[in-house]
């Protein structure tokens, strides 16, 4: 016989108020949303549902909106309370190289790097945590943000509890929205005019971040959704998912446009002043000295 522990299920009473929620959500789905102490329902969607007419759209405009948005909009503002220190005894050709490697919260890393690099990074690529409920979406320390990274990467001891953001939490998409918004805000600054971020993702958060990203980055600069495929498991229940995405974002699409088009003009005159050449008719011809894209008859260079 299993011997019971304070932690075990059997040893409580039910929990009425969550099987409510259960109810509800089977016959209602849109009633439950993510609150800040998890799972709630939405009192305004329920008075529409059983015709309250005192429910008025005064509030409503498009978005994507979920508890925490305005302090992570405000932690992407907070200054850094770090610096990076180089580690030359870790380093290999720490004189010669150019290639540079930081270890530390991500977060704190790009608002220390927006001091030399902002406005001048050509392509930012991001691979977050997918939020599968296996791996962790820490939540951010408002005040230290490097002793809650090295908490949570062990490197010092702080009694902090480490879990996976699992959906039974209540918060599953809370967390993981608080945790991007704020590091693709500072990402952008780093951006030049004609930069790119590109940020791997898969089915279950790909609808938020492309939102979020229109948001951060404006909808008129949404560049694609790649699709790639993995390898494949046959282990599904239901359908086996071989495929993930990477979600393509511009700084500026319109310049990134324009630069694109001025570039294909440039290649196609390079290509026409190496193979033709102008031709006129008599040795005093004043065409002679016109640039290429005079109108005057061409030969092919031999």
């Amino acid at each position: 016989m299993k011997k019971l522990t304070v932690n075990d299920p059997e040893t409580h009473s039910p929990d009425l108020v969550a099987e409510n929620v259960e109810r509800l959500k089977a016959l209602f789905p849109e009633l439950v949303t993510e609150g800040p102490d998890g799972a709630a329902v939405n009192v305004d969607v329920l008075k529409q549902l059983v015709g309250d007419q005192t429910v008025t759209n005064a509030d409503e405009k498009y978005g994507l909106n979920w508890h925490g948005k305005r302090r992570a909009r405000q932690l992407a503002l907070t200054p850094s309370t770090g610096t990076l220190r180089p580690c030359p005894e870790d380093s290999v050709d720490w004189d010669t190289t150019q290639n540079l490697m930081i270890e530390g919260d991500n977060l704190e890393v790009l608002k220390l790097l927006q001091k030399s690099y902002a406005g001048k990074v050509k392509l930012i690529y991001i691979d977050p945590p997918y939020n599968t409920g296996k791996d962790f979406v820490y939540p951010d320390d408002f005040k230290d943000n490097i002793k809650n990274y090295l908490e949570l990467t062990g490197q010092v001891e702080g009694g902090r509890t480490i879990s996976s953001n699992t959906e039974a939490s209540g918060r599953f998409h809370t967390n993981w929205l608080n945790m991007v918004l704020p590091r693709l805000k500072v990402a952008r600054s780093l951006l030049t005019r004609d930069g790119v971020i590109l940020m791997s993702i898969d089915d279950k958060e790909i609808a938020n971040l492309r939102t979020v990203c229109d948001e951060i980055f404006g909808a008129e600069n949404f560049v694609a959704v790649l699709v790639w495929e993995k390898s494949r498991k046959n282990d599904a229940k239901l359908m086996s998912s071989g495929h993930e995405y990477v979600l393509v974002c511009a700084n500026s699409l319109a310049f990134l446009n324009e630069r694109a088009v001025k570039e294909r003009t440039r290649r196609r005159l390079l290509r026409w002043f190496r193979h033709y050449r102008p031709r006129c008719d008599g040795p005093e011809c004043s065409r002679r000295r016109q640039p290429p894209l005079y109108p005057c008859a061409a030969t092919r260079a031999a």
